[in-house]
């Protein structure tokens, strides 16, 4: 009987334990641009997986899109509130995705849940960044030197020294480098990149900054404090002019026009000349460069250096939570975890050391002379001057630079500032169908005289005059708090 009676407590005991739900961690989704490579798979599974579990309880999953994908489609999954908990955007659209819903507030989360995260990444710059309304939308990931950003040039330096150069300071520098370097080099393709920031920062006669809109419809005049059409500014059309005589000399390809955005990809490749930079771009792309072209050399240059530089932003990334997002609060952990310590900073960004890297003198390095450093976590994207971590063939020169590129700049007057883009939606739509001729005009594909007074009546009939006036209208508000 007493056997009899302890089977049936086990056999009850067994159905009780396979009727449980079974034990799951904490799982936080991230959406993210690109392709997952084999070792990044590896690094999730294993040793970055066990230490989230370990230290967290949490599983993160990653969405991968590729570059050419991303935009459009992490829309069309936001939109279709998909249960994405973090992604990443540009915080020159944080306006744009706060008008579509497509980012909650953050300030409880932050205070709650982010205050490790705080010791390297500032509230005060991620209020400076990622404030509307009052209201924290956004975190700028990236924390680091920020004047003049992206008006610089990344170019093949190994390249600009086999022809004879030095150094980039001038439009006709870089005409000069692009000549010289295509026939040297008849395998070379063409310069890469527009780079309308740099070249723009070069032949503006007043100090304009596009600081409004990812798409740049409008300038700012920091001089005068007032929102200017950019395609009807002069520098505009003298960028127009350089790019086509460019263009004329067999230095921009349809590539350039009809794919802009793999302007990196076209670096890395080796067969192009340039792009448009940021401090460190330089370091972010040597490693996929030196993958095709392993004696490669990268180096950036402000185009009219004695031209003030001006912070107009804390930084060019930024993540949001959804409102979509399952587990706000694990989004939250994770990015204080992630900042958290310089150790879970490293594993994320750069891997296991003795496995995907080593350092020397305290610098991150391949674990091969010569050799490369696997992508997991953007670098760029996260990017802390806390954690800053330059490879061990960087010069103490360059070190220097880097980190005191700020002294000196000017901190613009629109620092914080958010076009709130809700009262012209429309107009809006009408501006992108105007725009169609944008890119052909700024990389010489099409005759300068014949097309811009067209491009620029199309743009007055689209309402380019009412945009440009609920821009001002905004910054003066925002000038007057």
């Amino acid at each position: 009987m007493k056997r009899t009676l302890t089977l049936a407590l086990a056999s009850m005991l067994l159905l009780a334990l396979l009727a449980a739900p079974a034990y799951a961690a904490e799982k936080v989704t991230i959406l993210y641009p690109g392709d997952e490579s084999d070792r990044m798979t590896e690094l999730l599974r294993g040793e970055l997986g066990d230490k989230l579990l370990a230290d967290l309880d949490m599983e993160i999953e990653v969405i991968w899109l590729p570059w050419g994908e991303y935009w459009d489609h992490k829309t069309i999954k936001l939109q279709a509130m998909d249960p994405i908990d973090l992604y990443w955007d540009g915080t020159g659209n944080i306006g744009q995705v706060y008008n579509r819903q497509e980012c909650r507030p953050l300030d409880e989360l932050i205070e709650t849940y982010g205050q490790d995260m705080l010791k390297v990444l500032p509230i005060e710059h991620i209020r400076g960044g990622g404030t509307i309304n009052g209201e924290i939308f956004a975190i700028p990931s990236a924390y680091k030197p920020a004047s003049a950003s992206r008006q610089l040039v990344c170019l093949r330096q190994d390249i600009l020294e086999a022809v004879g150069m030095s150094h980039i300071a001038t439009a006709d520098d870089l005409f000069e480098f692009a000549v010289k370097a295509k026939e040297m080099f008849p395998e070379i393709k063409g310069v890469g990149d527009p780079m309308y920031f740099p070249i723009s920062r070069f032949f503006a006669t007043e100090p304009l900054l596009l600081c409004i809109a990812r798409d740049e419809l409008v300038a700012y005049n920091e001089a005068t404090q007032q929102a200017v059409c950019y395609f009807e500014t002069e520098a505009f059309q003298e960028l127009c002019k350089f790019n086509a005589k460019l263009a004329a000399a067999g230095l921009f390809s349809d590539e350039e026009t009809l794919n802009y955005e793999a302007r990196d990809a076209r670096l890395d490749s080796g067969n192009y000349l340039w792009m448009e930079g940021s401090l460190g771009k330089d370091l972010e792309r040597i490693n996929s460069l030196r993958g095709n072209v392993p004696e490669a050399k990268l180096a950036t240059y402000l185009l009219a250096p004695d031209k003030p530089k001006y912070i107009t932003t804390a930084g060019g990334e930024a993540l949001f939570i959804p409102y979509s997002a399952a587990n706000p609060e694990g989004a939250m952990k994770f990015l204080n975890w992630l900042y958290g310590s310089q150790e879970n900073f490293r594993l994320a960004i750069f891997g296991v050391e003795g496995v995907d890297y080593q350092l020397i003198d305290g610098a991150v390095a391949p674990l091969e002379e010569g050799g490369t450093l696997p992508e997991f976590f953007y670098e760029w994207m996260f990017d802390n001057a806390s954690y800053k971590a330059f490879p061990a063939d960087v010069s103490q020169e360059y070190i220097d630079n880097y980190l005191a590129w700020d002294e000196g700049a000017l901190v613009s007057a629109m620092l914080g500032f958010q076009f709130n883009n809700e009262k012209v939606l429309e107009v809006e739509v009408r501006l992108q169908e105007a725009m169609r001729d944008f890119r052909p005009l700024m990389t010489g594909f099409v005759d300068f005289d014949d097309v811009y007074p067209g491009f620029i009546q199309n743009l007055k009939d689209a309402g380019i005059d009412e945009y440009v006036a609920e821009v001002q209208f905004q910054i003066d508000a925002f000038l007057g708090k």
